[in-house]
């Protein structure tokens, strides 16, 4: 059952939507590159739509109806949308489920040191990533630092063209004959992932008096532009990402090379498919969600109840509140666990089994399970949802594709689908197929995304 590769079916029209469509994206994830980033622009995005806040509603006591949109923003990390349905509430929402988060480089919350007279950030590394890939290239610092008064500084320093970069250097060719005989999980550890900063003493001192003077002149440029000490970076989330914009990948332009496709890739689309639906018969819902990459633990993370009590307050601001229609509202939902799956690879095609993997230019992605070796950790959605899926993208005309991660011993991963399902939704995992997962810089097909986006919107609709 070979899926059609969609690029030989797009006329000259669809192309053109399907490079606009990846442009926007693409500046989207060039200008995003943490969880934060993500919220404040969707926000925005989702106000220009007419979305209004959640929060507005409930605190001036309006009522909500059919066709109304709002939107919940949970601590700056966390955003779900909804647009009222026709139908009741407790009859189910259709809902679009994607993380916003990606693997990355955290400071500690004491990062700053002198050794040798070079001024160093001390990282602790978010998320499953080949350490070795996070070397010798240029990085960026994205981040708030919250200070004791109250006042929030947001840093973006090497995004600019003319803004530095830092970097996490490598031991040489020349002397890595011993780093070079170990195993790849070991070549570059965690505690040696400190990023250089600086390497200029502060000027006009006396080495007597100050005796980390590099680190004292990085503190001085920092206090001089951004107003903070060194205490304020107890309370701050700084995050390392790789510094630059996503890019045109291949010399057709078919991809795109960018750092956080998972799970952007499918956020920033299931977010869009939001903006094309109007009057739906069910509730819809886009929810986005943190914390993923490390276990959806945490206040932002799914596993958190915000969404469940979000839900609440939606369906009291309906005028339709009770505990057991919340908890049939949850039941009766349909779910598609929006996130990323492995894309077929020529360079290393003895970990996938190809009638059961992801091709670039097919599509769409279904995963009906995911987790590792004997389904461990999967919510494994049910034959009859599948074929409700199936249809409703074949009548949409939208390119999918059925896939696994990887042979059956070869490895595994899992999503937030079996933590919606935990409220006994029907969940199935859908996303976009990605080359280089979880590397500073992934590759997508632009023809997956932009089908991404039509069964969103289709599975929105009808499901």
């Amino acid at each position: 059952m070979e899926r059609p590769n969609a690029w030989k079916t797009y006329d000259q029209n669809t192309k053109a939507e399907v490079f606009a469509f990846a442009e926007e994206y693409r500046k989207f994830i060039s200008k995003c590159k943490t969880e934060r980033e993500c919220v404040t622009e969707l926000k925005k995005l989702a106000k220009s739509a007419g979305f209004i806040d959640l929060h507005d509603v409930i605190r001036n006591n309006k009522k909500l109806h059919a066709g109304d949109r709002v939107f919940a923003d949970n601590r700056g990390k966390n955003l779900a949308l909804f647009i009222i349905g026709r139908e009741a509430l407790e009859n189910g929402m259709n809902i679009l489920g994607a993380h916003i988060d990606s693997p990355r480089l955290d400071l500690k919350q004491n990062p700053l040191y002198e050794d040798t007279e070079m001024a160093m950030l001390d990282t602790h590394y978010y998320g499953g990533i080949k350490k070795y890939q996070w070397v010798t290239l240029p990085l960026a610092l994205h981040g708030v630092v919250a200070k004791k008064d109250g006042t929030v500084i947001t840093l973006n320093i090497g995004e600019d063209p003319d803004d530095p970069v830092i970097g996490v250097s490598d031991l040489l060719i020349h002397l890595s004959a011993e780093q070079l005989e170990k195993k790849a999980a070991k070549v570059v550890e965690g505690e040696s992932l400190d990023a250089l900063i600086g390497t200029i003493p502060l000027a006009n001192t006396d080495e007597k008096d100050i005796k980390e003077a590099v680190k004292a002149n990085i503190l001085a440029i920092l206090k001089s532009k951004y107003d903070f000490e060194e205490e304020d970076l107890l309370s701050a989330e700084i995050e390392i990402v790789p510094a630059g914009p996503a890019r045109d990948y291949g010399l057709d332009r078919s991809m795109i090379m960018g750092y956080g496709h998972d799970d952007r890739s499918c956020a920033y689309p299931s977010f869009a498919a939001m903006l094309e639906v109007s009057a739906p018969q069910k509730t819809a819902v886009c929810l986005l969600v943190d914390k993923e990459e490390v276990g959806s633990l945490g206040a932002t993370g799914m596993k958190s109840r915000f969404f469940e009590n979000i839900t609440a307050e939606l369906m009291n601001a309906c005028g339709d509140y009770s505990e057991l229609k919340l908890r049939r509202a949850l039941q009766n939902s349909k779910v598609l666990s929006s996130d990323v799956s492995a894309a077929f690879d020529p360079n290393y095609p003895s970990v996938m089994e190809k009638k059961n993997a992801a091709f670039f230019g097919r599509g769409l992605v279904f995963n009906k399970y995911t987790g590792s070796r004997g389904k461990s950790g999967s919510s494994d959605a049910d034959a009859e949802f599948v074929a409700h899926i199936r249809k409703i993208m074949d009548n949409a005309n939208v390119f999918f594709q059925t896939a696994e991660l990887g042979k059956v011993d070869a490895g595994g991963g899992g999503t937030i689908a079996y933590m919606l399902a935990n409220y006994n939704m029907s969940v199935i995992d859908s996303g976009v197929a990605v080359l280089n997962m979880h590397a500073p810089w992934e590759i997508i097909s632009k023809a997956d995304l932009y089908e991404a986006k039509k069964g969103y919107i289709a599975f929105l609709k009808n499901a």
